[in-house]
């Protein structure tokens, strides 16, 4: 199981991605802007046009967590230089999350099997 940190500034969506991350087997992170480290985590789901989406991308990037950004925005330069494992524009099918999570993880997996 691998814990997943969501950075949703919208309620709604947030409690939609915690469902979608505990029906795929793993454990919500949810993000609440304190002071706690958010880098215990293995993956990310982020918005990175509003609030500390970036912000917190730009931390958790550097040490190989692996971010899938969802935005009602298009993608801009500043969250493409952090290399996301996928960037879906809302609205998207949950099965679209569902599957930029898996390849993120598989990534992560990938990588750890390599060091080995």
């Amino acid at each position: 199981m691998a814990r997943i940190l969501i950075v949703e500034p919208h309620a709604d969506i947030r409690s939609l991605l915690e469902l979608v991350i505990n029906r795929l087997g793993h454990e919500p992170v949810v993000y609440n802007g304190g002071s706690e480290d958010p880098l215990n985590v293995d993956a990310a789901v982020i918005e990175p046009g509003e609030g500390p989406g970036i912000a917190v991308a730009r931390q958790l990037r550097p040490r190989g967590v692996e971010v899938v950004f969802i935005s009602i925005f298009p993608p801009e330069p500043e969250a493409l230089e952090l290399t996301p494992s996928a960037y879906l524009v809302k609205p998207f099918p949950l099965y679209a999350l569902e599957n930029a999570l898996s390849a993120a993880l598989g990534a992560l997996n990938g990588k750890t099997a390599a060091a080995i």
